[in-house]
């Protein structure tokens, strides 16, 4: 019977967030610590003609100002490397740095960058991702070809990058549809929105840079301070601090390198903190998206081929959406049998703040626009919607569009849960004006980044998991690991002990993303553990005068099987080792194995296919307010396949937070940007929801192990933002009988699409699907 497996185990954090004492990275400090604060541009697009720091220089409390000219002229980035640490020679967004100045206080700082003289050449930004690619426009990175990337991709121009996917014989499908349908889907930007923002803590000191900052990847940020400042990441050593939490934003490197720049130049620790104004217009947002679907379809509702264009708003550097380009593709193709697709999907560069990743990096949109199109397809057939997802939807042993086959896919078993706990057609039936349902289905990958873990055995019989893993408030380390580690050396989960992750210490991480932190050091601990379970037995082994096989680890003991009365302590085999044979510990590792999939039919793909899959089916119900256009999400359902649930309530809990996440993408939240200038500089005027927006949330947890988890698990964490907004709006068509092809659902958009709202000549048209 498992101990710590299935158990709603206490977070090892818990006590310290709650009782306050926990220290974030607002609040970490130093002794003798300078206060930085940068100079950010005012325009969108401009050629710098002079920037003089002379009278600044000159203010009471400055001890430096550094700008491009005291840096190295290198450009870094995680695939393609276009980022500066200063504006050189053009600004091309609102908010970029060009100058940074430490002072003894943080008002001194701000007076000082006030003070310094800047003259700029505006150029006409291009704010728009379509224009941007349109032929003749003018070049945001003229010297786009000398940028290094990660791995080749295509890219030319104000197009950052191209991923696409071509499978089967798409004309011949198109010719042999009995209908074909065709829409326009188009959605906003949207802030992670921490209540920690970002901020350092950098000092310079025997050569090398030490960095505490609430990052989720501290290996992300060592190896991007190293190309930035052009020295050998092991002068990089990056410590994690409590996080605040992240959801993709804290995953990159953002003001580390300032205050490493400045640290170095002044002999002080320097800390750099950004406001919330600074936060919403310069940390970077879900990226805008426009996505266009055209789909064959048979009489019954079988789909036959699909083409599809995303067009996604890079910002005017790259970070993650170039990364994540093929996910639109994967999701388009994923979840529902389609034999032939064409898929295309181009990054574009914006004179607008870099976008980057957030929770579900390039699905939700994705997603969005898939099932809005399927309810399309329904209402052109007359086919009930949910019917139509299940004669479509991946069987196991089905093929996806990039030739990945899923062996495991658990759909019927998640429609049918969902409907034990809501039934559709007792919702339909029941149907009342201005009331609606909506549901829809998702395919998700863990992400197979690597990982490795130490395990050691303290001498008092304790455990400590050693790592650069982040706990970024998911439960994933503080419990999830921990329960790994307990389970696989007998000892209470709260013997478990987690060290600090830092760089100097912890092996190589993949970062807290993609759901991946208890998948790959859950996987990276057990092997680890494997060696600990050798060294403990092989010691106990000569204290109970027995053969190791004969030996079990439990209840914090080593026993002889069989004999409850001849067992030692773990405390006392760690001694007795640590005198013989040495201390107990070992590393483990772990990375995925590769998906198999048709290479050939993908380009620009650094994803190429779903590890460790998983997948999900959601419902909503909704009603709509015909005077004020208001939205009230009356009830949620969550079916989510997790592998193996590690720890219940934890997961619980992060579907319960994604889903509010997704309620606020669906309906409030809009990352406005006029001009190239966010609107939005407090969380006042950029709405996020609360628990009075939360509806009541069924969710069920479908075990269905994957072979190469820990104990079955997958990734739990990330998925339930994703559909939130796809349910949701089509809950809101089925109410108002009027397509919804924009986001966020807002009160105004409500109003429009019932013809009520007069003010709308404000508001971007919504197009609608066309037959042909």
């Amino acid at each position: 019977m498992s101990r710590a497996i299935g158990v709603n185990a206490r977070r090892s954090d818990g006590e310290d967030k709650v009782r306050g004492t926990a220290v974030y990275g607002i609040d970490y400090g130093e002794p003798g610590m300078l206060h930085a604060a940068l100079l950010r541009s005012p325009l969108a697009a401009g050629r710098i003609r002079s920037l003089d720091v002379t009278r600044a220089a000159a203010l009471p409390g400055v001890h430096a100002i550094v700008s491009a000219a005291d840096v190295p002229d290198t450009t870094s980035g995680w695939v393609l490397k276009d980022q500066p640490i200063f504006a050189r020679e053009e600004v091309r967004f609102i908010g970029e740095p060009l100058a940074a100045v430490a002072a003894d206080t943080a008002e001194q700082a701000r007076a000082a960058v006030a003070a310094i003289e800047l003259e700029l050449d505006e150029l006409e930004p291009i704010l728009d991702p379509e224009r941007s690619l349109e032929p003749g426009q003018r070049v945001i990175h003229p010297g786009w070809e000398a940028y290094g990337t990660l791995a080749p991709g295509p890219r030319e121009g104000n197009m950052a990058w191209l991923a696409t996917l071509d499978r089967g014989d798409v004309d011949a499908a198109f010719a042999a549809g009995h209908l074909i349908v065709e829409g326009e889907y188009r959605t906003q930007r949207q802030h992670q929105s921490s209540i920690e923002p970002h901020v350092a803590v950098a000092r310079y000191e025997q050569g090398r840079f030490v960095v505490h900052t609430p990052t989720q990847y501290p290996y992300l940020v060592r190896d991007r301070l190293a190309e930035l400042l052009a020295v050998p990441a092991s002068r990089i050593r990056v410590v994690v601090t409590t996080i605040g939490g992240g959801f993709g934003g804290k995953i990159d490197a953002l003001l580390e390198p300032y205050a490493c720049v400045l640290a170095r130049r002044t002999g002080r620790p320097v800390r750099l903190v950004n406001s919330r104004t600074e936060e919403l217009q310069t940390a970077g947002p879900r990226d805008n998206a426009v996505v266009r679907l055209r789909t064959a379809v048979a009489q019954d509702g079988t789909l036959l081929a699909q083409e599809g264009e995303a067009i996604l708003d890079n910002g005017a550097y790259s970070g993650e959406v170039v990364a994540c380009a093929a996910i639109p593709a994967l999701v388009f193709g994923g979840t529902y049998r389609i034999p032939a697709v064409r898929y295309r999907t181009r990054v574009a560069y914006t004179n607008t703040t870099p976008t980057a990743a957030f929770r579900g990096v390039s699905a939700p949109y994705s997603m969005f626009a898939v099932e809005q199109h399927l309810d399309q397809i329904a209402r052109e057939l007359a086919i009930d919607r949910r019917e139509l997802r299940r004669r479509n939807v991946v069987q196991p042993g089905d093929a996806i569009v990039n030739g990945q086959v899923l062996d495991d896919a658990v759909f019927d078993e998640a429609l049918a849960r969902v409907d034990e706990i809501a039934s559709w057609d007792a919702a339909v039936a029941a149907r009342r004006p201005l009331r609606g349902i909506g549901i829809g289905a998702l395919t998700w990958l863990t992400n197979p980044s690597p990982g490795g873990a130490t395990v050691k055995v303290n001498e008092d019989g304790t455990v400590t998991v050693i790592s650069a893993g982040a706990e970024i408030g998911s439960g994933a380390m503080a419990t999830g690991v921990r329960q790994i580690v307990a389970e696989e050396l007998g000892v209470p989960v709260d013997d478990v002990l987690l060290a600090a992750s830092d760089t100097d210490v912890g092996t190589y991480d993949g970062g807290a993303q993609g759901s991946r932190t208890m998948f790959s050091l859950g996987n990276a601990a057990l092997d680890a553990c494997d060696g600990v379970r050798r060294q403990l037995l092989e010691t106990a082994a000569g204290m109970l005068e027995a053969a190791v096989e004969d030996l079990e680890l439990a209840d914090g003991c080593v026993g002889v099987l069989g004999t409850p009365d001849s067992r030692v302590p773990l405390a006392a085999v760690a001694q007795t080792a640590l005198w013989t044979g040495g201390p107990i510990s070992a590393s483990g590792k772990h990375i995925s194995p590769p998906v198999q999939f048709d290479a050939g039919c993908v380009t620009g793909a650094l994803f190429t296919g779903f590890n460790a899959a998983t997948y999900h089916v959601h419902q909503a119900e909704v009603e709509v307010d015909p005077d004020t256009g208001k939205v009230t999400v009356l009830r949620y359902v969550v079916a989510q396949d997790v592998g193996r649930a590690i720890n219940p309530q934890q997961i619980e809990g992060q579907i319960e937070g994604g889903v509010l996440q997704g309620i606020g993408y669906a309906l409030f939240e809009d990352l406005r940007v006029r001009d190239g200038a966010v609107v939005d500089d407090s969380l006042e005027s950029y709405r996020l929801p609360t628990v009075f927006d939360a509806p009541p949330i069924d969710i069920a947890l479908l075990e269905n192990p994957c072979p190469y988890g820990p104990f079955g698990a997958k990734g739990a964490a990330e998925p339930s933002i994703i559909p939130v907004a796809a349910v949701i709006a089509s809950a809101v068509s089925d109410a108002i009988g009027r397509p919804v092809t924009q986001l966020p659902v807002t009160p105004f958009e409500v109003l429009r699409l019932l013809g009520r709202d007069h003010s709308s000549a404000s508001l971007s048209p919504t197009p609608e699907g066309t037959r042909s």
